[in-house]
């Protein structure tokens, strides 16, 4: 899973932010969690699968998360 994900920014023309990024970020780590304990309560999932898919989801919101520090700090 090498493929890059283009992240847009969802701004105002004032430049705020108009998506709760954290709130995103989030979102994708809890349901990567959610994955692993249905995994670990033996629930017929692929636990490689889950691992795997959980670790892009991590990755992507830790791109999110740079992104909007970036966005907020200035940097281009």
């Amino acid at each position: 899973m090498n493929r890059e994900v283009t992240l847009p920014l969802i701004v105002d023309d004032r430049g705020t932010l108009q998506v709760a990024a954290a709130d995103v970020s989030k979102l994708l780590r809890t349901v990567g969690g959610r994955w692993l304990h249905l995994v670990e309560a033996g629930e017929d999932l692929d636990e490689d699968t889950v691992a795997a898919l959980t670790i892009e989801l991590a990755k992507l919101a830790d791109r999110i998360d740079v992104a909007c520090i970036a966005h907020s700090s200035g940097t281009p």
